[in-house]
């Protein structure tokens, strides 16, 4: 077996402002396991959530350290048994959630590719059930939220039926408002010229405190807002986290749906009573096992799915799209707004994402210049 990891640059169309700071490009890490021909790829990156925070140095230091256990015969036992992803329990356990993202979106897309089939078809998916993403305007001045609005018409190529305005403006609640107001007003414009309904979701990530959101969630509700995700900051302390949503739960008039708080089985288990859904990231669960078992448990208990990303590509989009016939609300847009994307992954119809149809990941890597990679 051989082991590789390389890096990739990804660079935004337009950069993306959020509570607690600017995207415009970023660096990714590429990881890939070669075997009986198949190569299986995954993707890992940096990311933070304002209560915890991986450097993509790191994560990469993470994967150079463990990607040689795969050529040792230790490896190479392993690999009579692929995918094995529970004798490779040991090796990942230790590991970062984005790192071992990385791993296990190269497992899960040779196994599909070695079976011929996507992993959607292999877990007994109907793509028939996925709905349209919501497309994500940033933060900042109102005239420029609204050209951000008719950008993504252009770049979809038909009005969007569901849009997420960021929210938590370090101006303050009242930006926010002025923000909301002027996206309101062009959704019922394009309804009234074209008889089209666009749904309105905000994500605060964070940058509101209890009364600021106690205040504005009423009120974002009169205004035909449909949910509202992560209001207040994620907390490291798991009581006080849930807590927070808790001091919302009884007010909250929309569905409130966590984001930064949400990483893994445990989080969802704890915030479940206290929250109408989760938004699940494959950098924060650490890859479609967790992912997995994240969505049939969130049907289970009556929640709603949102399905997320960071900056990823168009290969860590694709893993995530697996998943979305299990989704409520896709939010899969990252690699729509990139320009120099090195794959091509879920299928867009109009504003619809639908998982490839092909094996595995569905993700092949497209023309362009490549990026140095070194056999581990």
């Amino acid at each position: 077996m051989q082991a590789r990891l390389r890096w990739i640059a990804l660079t935004k169309a337009v950069p993306l402002a959020i509570s607690r700071g600017t995207t415009a490009s970023v660096r990714r890490l590429v990881v890939e396991l070669e075997h009986e021909g198949l190569v299986g790829r995954g993707e890992a990156g940096g990311f933070e959530t304002g209560h915890r925070a991986y450097a993509t140095e790191a994560v990469a230091a993470e994967l150079e350290a463990l990607l040689p256990r795969f050529a040792s015969a230790e490896g190479l036992a392993l690999a009579a048994e692929l995918p094995a992803f529970q004798a490779l329990d040991p090796w990942l356990a230790p590991l970062s959630p984005p790192a071992r993202c990385a791993i296990d979106l190269a497992l899960h897309d040779w196994w599909g590719q070695k079976l011929g089939q996507p992993l959607w078809r292999l877990w007994g998916l109907d793509r028939a059930a996925c709905s349209p993403t919501s497309v994500t305007l940033g933060l900042a001045g109102v005239e420029q939220v609204l050209a951000r609005l008719d950008r993504w018409q252009d770049r979809l190529g038909c009005w969007p039926q569901r849009v997420k305005l960021k929210l938590g403006s370090p101006d303050g609640p009242g930006h926010d408002r002025a923000l909301v107001l002027a996206v309101v007003q062009r959704l019922q414009e394009r309804a009234d010229a074209a008889g089209m309904v666009s749904e309105l979701q905000v994500d605060a990530n964070g940058g509101w405190d209890l009364v600021t959101a106690q205040q504005l969630i009423p009120w974002l509700a009169e205004q035909g807002v449909v949910l509202v995700e992560q209001p207040l900051p994620a907390q490291l302390d798991p009581e006080a986290d849930a807590a927070s949503f808790a001091a919302l739960d009884l007010s909250c008039p929309i569905p409130l749906v966590a984001d930064e708080s949400c990483w893994n089985l445990s989080d969802l288990l704890r915030l479940a009573p206290h929250v109408d859904g989760v938004n699940i990231k494959l950098l924060k669960s650490g890859g479609l096992s967790e992912a997995l078992l994240m969505a049939q448990t969130a049907r289970s208990f009556g929640l709603d799915l949102m399905l997320g990303c960071y900056s990823d590509s168009a290969l860590l989009n694709g893993a995530a799209s697996q998943l979305l016939p299990l989704v409520r609300w896709p939010d899969l847009d990252s690699h729509l707004n990139l320009i120099d994307d090195p794959f091509e992954g879920p299928e867009l119809q109009a504003d619809c994402l639908l998982p490839s149809n092909r094996p595995g990941l569905g993700v092949i890597e497209v023309p362009g210049p490549t990026a140095a990679s070194a056999p581990c």
